[in-house]
């Protein structure tokens, strides 16, 4: 699930959901770094689950810079490492940012935030509109833009290596941006909009998108849920509930996806 925006309202305490599965994976916008909650919140969901993955939107560097944002994550992914070695009653904490984890021999996930690419026709739109430039503290869209590109080609690398080494190894990719232009992942409502390309990027031509090696892929970030498979057999999902004051009625917290078969 992502998109939970627990920062709007202040309702980290609120937002209760039954245990249905072994692995939770939350793809960003959850709340804010700078605020303590969000981290009192994984920790109680680090309680819940054996693993707990955890994708960095573009919420969570508000106040603060993108470096000081991984920082703290890495910090508290630590934290729990020493807290899950200590107790067997805590699951792992997985911080997914150009991360591999491999969670049996035959599957493995692959993570990061995968900022957008902001197209020259819309940068002066998205510049001005979208919230990140300045509340992300030395954000550009130049960095989100190399960001982009860096992570682009960390999944192409990571995909290739493991279709090649590791044939019968599943993947499955966990990203807050949209990787996809298809239809199927947007609202037929911003389809022609002059800020698309600050929620998504066609990545239809990049071997992390192509690769039957790749299972499914699942992101956030759209506030637009969906679930099918495309022509190759990947399963593309979205599961976001979007803010508090706006929820999507289409979001499931009790959504539970099988890795693999």
């Amino acid at each position: 699930m992502s998109d939970l925006h627990f920062e709007t309202h202040s309702s980290y305490d609120d937002f209760h959901f039954q245990n249905r599965a072994s692995y939770l994976a939350l793809l960003g916008d959850i709340g804010h770094v700078a605020n303590e909650q969000l981290f009192k919140f994984l920790e109680h969901q680090i309680q819940r689950y054996l693993i707990v993955f955890f994708v960095l939107g573009n919420h969570e560097p508000y106040h603060m810079s993108l470096q000081t944002a991984k920082k703290k994550m890495r910090a508290f992914e630590a934290k729990m490492e020493q807290t899950r070695i200590s107790s067997s009653r805590v699951g792992r904490f997985v911080f997914l940012d150009q991360t591999r984890y491999d969670i049996s021999d035959t599957h493995t996930v692959l993570g990061c935030t995968l900022f957008s690419h902001v197209t020259p026709e819309q940068e002066f739109s998205v510049e001005s509109r979208a919230v990140d430039f300045k509340d992300i503290l030395h954000w550009t869209v130049e960095d989100h833009n190399l960001a982009h590109e860096s992570d682009v080609k960390w999944l192409n690398a990571e995909v290739s290596k493991i279709a090649k080494e590791e044939p019968q190894r599943q993947i499955f990719i966990f990203t807050h941006h949209c990787p996809s232009m298809d239809s199927r992942c947007m609202s037929h409502r911003h389809k022609h909009s002059d800020v698309t390309s600050a929620f998504m990027t066609d990545l239809s031509s990049e071997e992390c998108w192509t690769s039957t090696a790749v299972k499914a892929w699942a992101f956030g970030h759209t506030h637009y849920n969906c679930q099918f498979t495309d022509e190759r057999g990947k399963v593309v999902l979205a599961n976001q509930k979007g803010y508090q004051m706006f929820p999507r009625k289409s979001f499931d917290a009790g959504n539970v996806f099988q890795l693999g078969n």
